[in-house]
């Protein structure tokens, strides 16, 4: 066994203790080129390891937690013996690679690496909203900290860059910036700012993640950076848009041939296009009533409950063709393209004289929205949906739901007199719209 290294500053819990906490971490040298390294942190220390090649340039890796609250387990764990045990490994592995010619780690770690890294790692576990996080990254984050060593990547940049995302420009078409200014948030505009902070705190999410994965990975040696930035609060605000029962009707019967069983299909599953444009006729089961979503948004397939009419629209659509065959196909008898769906609807809307035009989106308020009002538990439609639980249900739908409290007062609150009773009825807007604040 090599000589442990002597060092009166790291070597043991109590001087460690005396040390000041800083960004940078105490480096003590274990052999030429190569030394351990003691970062401070407010949550405790950690040991790293640095090797520098024939080259210059550096190789770092973090190696484990210090034993400054914790007995050391070898493991997760060590003391400052064990970390030079695990530091030497480092070294002897990484010069066997630099040896038969295969480098990695070398420079800086940056931003975009992170980020690449990242939805790498997510595609392998079969993640579906990795197109879409990319697309994002590139326009968002990577043209102002793309490059930044994540090292070097400061509490007070991170902020600064998540504050001016708040205040840019929407994205355009096919994810351009609108250079015209034109969507520029104005400060009066509290709905448009709530919605952009929203966005902003979204895109700093994705930012965070790949960080965080970086870190787990041993890429850097402490979170603190980036853990001091928050996220906008108060501006997730859920605003729901539904259907009334006769905007429901007024649109379907504006909606021309084999569209017109899409939207149907929409409103009476809550699923998304996506997964209705991919429905195969063996993926309903007339017998059980329900129909089966193989591959969701979560990444997990669900089975959907139909009532009647519903079970009734699947059988006349699935009448007569082969397991494989599309349920929803186009009226020329192909397949429903990844955007075919908004101009039908903005043009039904239109007929329908609904203002403003449906999105697909609102199909599936509208279902979830039927079923919260009429009792339905927040489970089961979170089941319905393909939610991964009840939060994001319960955001959108829990404030429609019948509730005890004011079923309860308006039972017993007697009538004052206060009003005079009238048998005027007011007139309901054309959007069926349901906001929380």
């Amino acid at each position: 066994m090599a000589r442990t290294v002597k060092n009166a500053k790291i070597d043991s819990r109590s001087s460690r203790s005396k040390l000041p906490a800083r960004k940078n971490p105490y480096w003590v040298p274990i052999s030429p080129s190569c030394a351990l390294g003691y970062y401070k942190g407010a949550k405790g220390g950690r040991w790293g390891a640095r090797l520098f090649d024939e080259a210059g340039r550096k190789h770092f890796r973090v190696i484990g937690a210090a034993d400054d609250t914790l007995d050391p387990d070898g493991i997760n764990v060590l003391s400052f013996q064990q970390a030079q045990e695990r530091a030497r490994e480092f070294f002897k592995a990484k010069s066997r690679e630099l040896a038969c010619g295969f480098v990695s780690e070398v420079g800086p770690y940056t931003v975009t690496q992170a980020l690449e890294d990242y939805f790498q790692h997510r595609q392998r576990r079969g993640a579906k909203q990795v197109p879409k996080d990319r697309s994002v990254a590139k326009v968002r984050i990577i043209p102002e900290l793309g490059e930044i060593d994540i090292a070097r990547l400061s509490t007070r940049r991170i902020r600064d860059w998540h504050t001016n995302l708040a205040e840019a420009p929407k994205l355009g078409k096919k994810g351009k910036v609108d250079e015209g200014g034109k969507s520029i948030v104005a400060p009066t505009d509290e709905d448009s700012v709530r919605s952009r902070r929203a966005t902003a705190n979204r895109t700093l999410t994705v930012l965070k993640a790949a960080l965080n994965h970086a870190y787990h990975e041993g890429k850097v040696v402490t979170d603190d950076e980036w853990r001091k930035v928050k996220p906008f609060r108060e501006v997730d605000v859920a605003v729901v848009r539904f259907l009334t029962p006769d905007e429901i009707k007024r649109l379907t019967n504006a909606c021309n041939g084999q569209f017109r069983n899409l939207v149907k299909g929409a409103l009476l599953t809550g699923c998304r296009y996506g997964e209705l444009i991919k429905l195969r006729t063996h993926e309903f089961n007339p017998d059980a009533g329900t129909i089966t979503i193989r591959a969701s948004k979560a990444g997990k397939p669900r089975h959907v409950a139909l009532n009647e009419e519903g079970v009734s629209l699947f059988s006349d659509l699935t009448s007569g063709k082969v397991g494989k065959h599309l349920v929803f196909i186009r009226d020329d008898g192909n397949a429903w393209g990844q955007s075919h769906q908004q101009r039908p609807l903005e043009a039904a809307s239109e007929r329908a004289k609904i203002e403003p035009a449906v999105n697909f989106h609102i199909l599936r308020h509208t279902y979830a929205s039927s079923l919260a009002m009429n009792g339905v538990p927040m489970g089961v439609i979170a089941a319905q949906l393909g939610h991964s639980d009840t939060r994001m249900t319960e955001k959108h739908y829990a404030h429609l739901s019948p509730n005890y409290i004011a079923e309860t007062v308006r039972a017993a609150l007697p009538t004052f007199g206060l009003v005079d009773v009238t048998n005027i009825q007011s007139i309901r807007g054309k959007m069926g719209t349901k906001s929380t604040r």
